[in-house]
């Protein structure tokens, strides 16, 4: 299986999953007899819908994205039905596999101003994590909602606390996501796109190849090439306190930050997801003088 920083392989693989799973029918192509030996649209009829030549598509589909102008990325989005996550992983790829030119480190520590603007939402959870899964600042009410995660064995010896890895290797995350599926489907195909983004992120790249060693779960998603963007949607958790929650989020991009996102939990007013929250602040409150920012340790 090849690596984050494998950009041929990784370029080969997408291109292929994605129009193996793309039909002469829905492609729009006419249908004549004769078994077809694959299962999805041909390279040639790539090519076709795609207004390139064969051989050139060929290349393409090797790996060899070096060089390929946008109209030829854009040719080839719309042939292969590219929705707007798999059209950016793709110019991703295509800048990949040109000349390395700088790129700002992804920060990995959250700046004071931002650990305030953390303590000052008291009434929804909030956290602040990198495109690793990495959470590196959380708020007291966060930090409570997000409790079996933070107290997961997983962490006891090492930091920072990192979702994706609490999701594939400890047992109480189908508990804690009730959809586990979906979201374990979703946190593969969002490392996926931050595998594009950066991939000569070796940190990034010790994570994934540890998942995909040690979670099978992991390694049949990861093979799939799925990607995603993570801006808003419906998260649902089973907490221990206050039970099952559907809560609403927004991913909020810090623009002076690279690579950070702010995650805000924000239920409507007076629902039953706002009381347990309400509830959750209250308990947490009472029982527990935690901090209200746990930093990298």
């Amino acid at each position: 299986m090849a690596g984050p920083t494998d950009i041929r392989a990784q370029v080969r693989d997408f291109l292929v999953s994605r129009r193996n799973r793309l039909t002469p029918e829905a492609a729009g192509l006419p249908i004549y007899g004769g078994n077809r030996r694959v299962p999805g649209l041909r390279r040639e009829e790539v090519a076709l819908l795609s207004g390139l030549s064969v051989d050139y598509y060929v290349r393409l589909e090797r790996g060899n994205l070096a060089g390929a102008s946008e109209s030829v990325l854009e040719a080839l989005a719309r042939a292969l039905h590219l929705d707007d996550a798999e059209r950016a992983h793709l110019y991703d790829l295509a800048r990949a596999s040109g000349p390395q030119r700088h790129r700002p480190r992804s920060t990995t520590t959250v700046r004071p101003t931002i650990l305030r603007v953390l303590d000052a939402m008291t009434d929804v959870p909030a956290y602040v994590r990198n495109g690793r899964f990495d959470i590196l600042g959380a708020n007291q009410l966060g930090r409570a909602l997000y409790a079996p995660v933070f107290d997961s064995p997983l962490f006891a010896q090492r930091g920072p606390v990192n979702t994706a890895r609490f999701m594939f290797l400890d047992p109480n995350a189908t508990d804690f996501w009730p959809d586990w599926d979906k979201g374990a489907n979703d946190a593969v195909a969002f490392l996926r796109s931050e595998a594009g983004r950066s991939p000569h992120d070796r940190v990034l790249t010790d994570l994934i190849g540890e998942l995909t060693t040690r979670s099978t779960e992991f390694s049949v998603r990861w093979a799939r090439h799925d990607v995603k963007f993570h801006r808003t949607g419906i998260k649902r958790l089973r907490h221990p306190v206050v039970g099952e929650l559907n809560l609403p989020y927004e991913a909020l991009e810090l623009a002076a930050d690279p690579g950070l996102r702010l995650n805000v939990y924000t239920p409507e007013p007076d629902s039953p997801e706002q009381q347990a929250l309400d509830l959750l602040a209250s308990w947490t409150t009472e029982l527990h003088e935690s901090p209200l920012v746990r930093r990298p340790e």
